[in-house]
């Protein structure tokens, strides 16, 4: 199909023309006063109509032409690489899909997104499903409905579902703990992580309270079990159908990890090392019976003092230093064996609990390790230490996660599959390259499948770095795009977007055959969708 703009004077411009999976992708415009509305009028069609009086009073007029195209066969290249043969593709819907108030935001632009997605080829979405919206008011008191409606949707529209159990807060959009979890933590605030200075970090629990009674008489453990017990329960119609993967919330943003930053670092600067999150009083307790067991009481009074602050570099004080640095010391590798094997201890807690309910439901369980890639470079790997991963340069930190992974029988997914090293600042000794394929050595050694996302949408060389990570022999289970928004339906992405899409199934194609870079596919999306909706995509 070919839809061409006319202005009042003989001058032509084409907005667009494409084919999309091997689908046609239709404008209709209709002549009633209907905004924006989705019609569906064959299996393999979207029709979109919407108002255009607004375009008439501009002098445009439309044209749609009819355009003869042949079916583009698969590529039987021998050439082709069976990584991408076997890669399912999804795309993360947005962050606040459902609302605090159990309702799902942005319905008509999501719906319209999971049909031109459907068409695309791409086979699921993921959706993140937040312990403070769905257990908000009370604790054991669930409300399911918004996302039951989501899922219905994604069903409808033909799709896989992959959930994220969500344990954790959201800074932007603001999506906070469950209501009387925060009261107990007016009074309580030892259940949050907390850094040297005292400040506490209210975005999810501390791991050292995993087994504590701190939340009306239960443990963080027996909360999360009875949620999963419930969510399963809830969505059993779905769980093995609809649903074929459960990613298990491990800690800050998901991740298995501490949050040694607590602000995301700007756009263009070096991030800093982070600071160690060990002196709330439960993290405190645990680290002073480990000294006492070891026989070096005075080393359980606290964390290391010769350390940067967040946002400085490893040079900033003694302990990251390459040359000398503490970290190298007996009392160095003392509490980062202690401060990583609780974190180890806190996914085994977690994937266990998940792998125990869902081990019967058809359905695989994930969890998330982190990329923590900046300062790689240098012998201490100070990122990653005060994130909790005791990896040096001289010794490997990921063996025990893949190892604890493996033994829950769950996948990893690592984010950051579309960052690359030319792109990282000189000056922060990163390689997101390296890191990831340690991990994915690791993940190999230990027969852990390895599932991917970006970090960044629009990220330099994205998508070529995506399809690297792809290639070769690495055990790939899936990747998720991160995620669903008005960016991502964007002129300037979705386009770009579509292309890759295509490339994962027609690799040999020339670049002339791909799906043209005008608007179509965006154009469909954001005319089926109110103007005035926002979609989050942080």
């Amino acid at each position: 199909m070919e839809v061409s703009v006319i202005r009042s004077s003989s001058s032509q411009a084409k907005i667009c023309k494409t084919e999309l999976a091997y689908r046609d992708l239709r404008f209709c415009f209709g002549k009633n006063n209907d905004k924006n509305k989705i019609l569906s009028r064959k299996p393999n069609s979207v029709c979109f109509e919407s108002q255009i009086t607004r375009l008439r009073k501009t002098g445009l007029r439309f044209t749609v032409k009819a355009v003869h195209s042949e079916p583009i066969l698969e590529s039987k290249s021998s050439t082709r690489s069976k990584s991408l043969d076997r890669v399912r593709l999804f795309v993360g819907l947005p962050l606040d899909a459902v609302s605090e108030c159990n309702t799902v935001n942005h319905t008509r632009a999501i719906a319209a997104g999971l049909k031109a997605l459907k068409l695309l080829g791409v086979e699921g979405v993921e959706l993140p499903v937040w312990w403070g919206v769905v257990e908000n008011l009370a604790m054991g008191k669930y409300d399911w409905s918004g996302y039951l409606t989501v899922a219905e949707m994604v069903e409808k529209a033909g799709l896989k579902l992959h959930v994220s159990l969500c344990f954790h807060a959201s800074r932007q959009p603001k999506i906070p703990l469950p209501k009387w979890v925060l009261q107990i933590g007016e009074s309580q605030s030892s259940i949050f992580f907390t850094d040297r200075s005292g400040q506490h970090y209210q975005e999810c629990l501390s791991l050292a309270v995993d087994d504590l009674t701190v939340l009306n008489g239960k443990t963080p453990i027996q909360v999360y079990q009875d949620f999963c017990e419930n969510f399963k329960s809830a969505f059993s119609t779905f769980i093995g159908s609809t649903i074929t993967g459960i990613s298990m919330g491990l800690g800050p943003d998901g991740e298995l990890r501490y949050p040694s930053h607590h602000k995301a670092a700007k756009s263009g600067t070096i991030t800093g090392v982070g600071e160690f999150q060990c002196y709330d009083i439960n993290m405190l307790n645990l680290l002073k019976q480990h000294a006492e067991v070891n026989g070096n009481p005075l080393w359980g009074l606290g964390g290391p003092h010769d350390v940067p602050t967040y946002d400085q570099s490893p040079n900033s004080n003694c302990f990251f230093k390459d040359h000398g640095g503490s970290w190298e010391s007996p009392y160095g590798d003392f509490f980062l064996s202690w401060y990583s094997s609780q974190l180890i201890s806190r996914g085994n807690r977690l994937l266990s609990l998940a792998s125990s309910i869902f081990h019967d439901s058809a359905v695989n369980v994930y969890g998330k390790v982190p990329l923590m890639h900046s300062w790689y470079k240098t012998r201490a790997h100070p990122s990653e230490l005060t994130a909790g991963f005791y990896n040096t340069a001289s010794r490997d930190g990921y063996e025990a996660v893949a190892e604890m992974f493996a033994r829950n029988s769950c996948k990893i997914i690592l984010p950051g599959m579309d960052l690359s090293d030319e792109h990282q600042p000189h000056d922060s000794l990163s390689s997101p390259e390296l890191l990831f394929a340690q991990i994915r050595t690791a993940c190999r050694k230990h027969g852990v499948e390895v599932s991917g996302q970006n970090l960044a949408s629009g990220a330099p060389g994205g998508f070529e770095q995506i399809k690297k990570n792809m290639l070769g022999e690495n055990m790939m289970d899936l990747f998720t795009f991160q995620r669903m928004g008005a960016h991502f339906f964007s002129p300037e992405h979705f386009p770009s977007f579509t292309e890759f899409v295509r490339s994962l199934s027609q690799p040999e194609l020339h670049s002339d055959d791909l799906p043209a870079k005008e608007e179509e596919a965006t154009e469909s999306v954001r005319m089926s969708s109110d103007s005035d909706i926002h979609m989050q995509a942080a």
